[in-house]
């Protein structure tokens, strides 16, 4: 056993220690906490920790709402107050930055803040056990943990878990912004042999600052719509476009910036690889003539398109985008770059590549999409030197 003092948030959502120089990773410890420790892993480097019993509480300690909270790995966060929460994920963007970008100064703004902290989520993956009860992976990340209750799914989707579900052992659970329907998608394990039913022909419609987009089931959408709503907003203001423009939309998805760039832009160019999305961008872009839709990997669409290109928005998965594509988005020149990032350690390796290429950062404006959890959304605006 370990007695430690906590002192800092890792990206991850550890608490980090010190033992004989070596940092200590803490689950479900907080800054400022002294705490007894068992160490489970030794990474040679570093350590990682499980907490045993806290001797000093933090004042941003709360009782966690979840019985399931500590097992089930779906939730990290649920023992802090969400104005910790947001406080501590902008300090973990902002050390992110400084430590992986070699951007000290980003200027990282406070993080924008769920309307309700609970939920939220309108699409959930729920791995089966044996017995085929409904969980997901516990903090072991191996074992399916049957759960009964979860405070960050939405109501319909709660209602879900006491429902048959397919045959399988990987389902996911989406619901529309009605809240009427519900999908069951399944999704088979490589070594599954399953059959049962599956929705994914099903299409959600999911209504965006006045804007009804389609999404087939299974398909990418934000997973909490009122900060989609925001996450709008805020590509929208740092573009402050004025009709003239012609805009890159790169891993455009079904179309959730394209719609609203559209109407704003006087041309708009999306590029998304996964041809169901497109379909999807097609139907809820019918009312534009001025996007051109394109199905393909960034680094091969992009070099073939006219240019020039005033702005760009690139929204990529959670790796960020790999060195052929950011160094075709910066042979394209845009004047201005928008990135929509859920990591943000790799949108500070993009940033820093960015920066070396000649774009300015201009600022970094979090948005907690993913309350109780270490997960955070970043919105960076580049502008060019």
């Amino acid at each position: 056993m370990l007695t430690l003092t906590l002192s800092s948030m890792a990206h991850g959502g550890s608490a980090l220690g010190r033992h004989d120089g070596r940092p200590v990773f803490v689950p479900f410890g907080i800054p400022g906490e002294t705490v007894r420790v068992r160490i489970v892993q030794d990474k040679g480097s570093y350590l990682r920790a499980e907490l045993v019993e806290v001797l000093e509480l933090s004042p941003e300690r709360v009782a966690p709402r979840c019985k399931h909270f500590m097992r089930c790995g779906g939730c990290q966060w649920q023992h802090m107050t969400y104005a910790a929460q947001l406080a501590y994920k902008q300090r973990v963007v902002a050390e992110q930055f400084a430590r992986i970008g070699g951007l000290p100064d980003a200027n990282v703004l406070p993080v924008f803040a769920a309307p309700d902290p609970w939920d939220y989520r309108t699409h959930v993956t729920l791995r089966l056990n044996e017995d085929g009860r409904p969980g997901f992976i516990a903090t072991d990340s191996q074992t399916v943990m049957p759960i009964e209750e979860c405070h960050i799914i939405r109501p319909e989707i709660r209602a879900a878990l006491d429902t048959p579900l397919p045959r399988g052992r990987q389902v996911r659970v989406q619901a529309g912004s009605s809240g009427a329907a519900v999908a069951f998608v399944m999704k088979a394990l490589p070594d599954d042999d399953a059959g049962g039913s599956s929705d994914s022909q099903r299409a959600f419609e999911y209504v965006i600052n006045g804007r009804t987009l389609r999404c087939t089931a299974g398909g990418f959408f934000q997973v909490n719509l009122p900060q989609a709503a925001r996450l709008v907003d805020l590509v929208l203001e740092r573009l402050a476009l004025s009709g003239t423009e012609r805009v890159l939309d790169l891993y455009s998805g079904v179309g959730l910036f394209t719609v609203f760039l559209a109407a704003a832009a006087r041309e708009v160019l999306a590029v998304e690889i996964f041809a169901p999305a497109v379909r999807d961008a097609e139907y809820n872009l019918s009312a534009f003539d001025n996007v051109a839709l394109y199905v393909g990997k960034i680094e091969a669409v992009l070099p073939a398109l006219p240019g020039p290109f005033d702005a760009a928005v690139v929204d990529p998965p959670r790796t960020g985008m790999d060195n052929a594509a950011l160094k075709a988005l910066v042979d394209a020149a845009p004047g201005r770059i928008v990135y929509v990032s859920c990591d943000p350690a790799t949108l500070a390796r993009d940033a820093k590549k960015l920066v070396a290429a000649g774009y300015a950062l201009a600022s970094v404006q979090p948005i907690d999409m993913f309350p109780q959890t270490f997960h955070i959304e970043s919105v960076a605006l580049f502008e060019r030197s």
